[in-house]
């Protein structure tokens, strides 16, 4: 891409242009979409103006040249999509809400740390702590995620194609977490109520985690995530494991658990 044009938002780097898009073109017009390149503006400069957009705003925007710069979309609160061409650093998409991020690369520490709604899609890999303390939304990874993915995960969805590290789903207290390959040791470790799905080996459970019937309610739900990740996956191929609920309150029998 060549030379930015003049900034349409005041003080903030960036520029519109006239993006091909398939539907709009079927329609007979274009998609304005807003371009904000990091190698001449600054990640502070984006969210400044992301977060200054009106409320109900579903703007199209593009960050270029991210180069693991860390924070990019972070505390977005309006539908808006935003597109990063490249690898994203610490905390993308961190506290998310009604927004899609695109990040067409890799993911560092903690991808959609706390989301609220919304979905984020990391197309590559994700380092450790995704989905973090997530209340809601769906993340998807299309590769594999580093340790501890879904940590205190309070009602996300987590979708991940690949595999995912040791501790994943560590006190996991509500949502679904889908792993599409394997999964390191002490899987869903002190889980609470939330569905952990595996299609692959599971080196092992930490406490409280039991492997459980997969009943028709839990096929119908698991195919349905998968079918919003955009995955052909088999649900039948999955195992589902989940909370023994023998830890929530003391008892000196388990106390090694603890």
């Amino acid at each position: 891409m060549g030379a930015l044009s003049t900034p349409v938002i005041e003080d903030a780097p960036t520029s519109t242009i006239n993006d091909d898009d398939a539907g709009a073109a079927a329609a007979g017009s274009t998609v304005d979409v807003v371009v904000h390149d990091l190698r001449t503006a600054t990640v502070r400069e984006l969210n400044a103006a992301l977060h200054a957009l009106p409320e109900g705003d579903s703007s199209r925007w593009r960050v270029l040249n991210p180069d693991g710069t860390h924070s990019i979309a972070a505390g977005l609160d309006r539908p808006v999509t935003v597109e990063i061409e490249g690898p994203a650093g610490y905390y993308c998409a961190g506290m998310n809400q009604h927004a899609t991020v695109e990040i067409h690369g890799s993911a560092g520490v903690g991808v959609a740390e706390n989301m609220m709604s919304g979905r984020v899609h990391v197309h590559g890999d994700a380092s450790q702590s995704a989905g973090a303390t997530a209340h809601g939304g769906l993340l998807v990874i299309d590769g594999n995620a580093s340790a501890r993915c879904g940590i205190s995960m309070k009602g996300v969805d987590i979708v991940v194609g690949g595999n995912v590290g040791h501790m994943s789903a560590f006190m996991a207290q509500a949502g679904r977490l889908v792993v599409c390959g394997d999964a390191g040791d002490a899987l869903g470790d002190s889980i609470y109520e939330a569905r952990l799905y595996v299609k692959g080996r599971v080196a092992s459970l930490g406490a409280d985690c039991v492997a459980k019937e997969m009943r028709p309610e839990h096929l119908a739900e698991l195919t349905e995530l998968l079918r919003a990740a955009g995955r052909d996956d088999d649900p039948a191929a999955f195992t589902r494991y989940g909370s023994a609920r023998t830890l929530y309150n003391f008892h000196v029998d388990n106390a090694s658990a603890y």
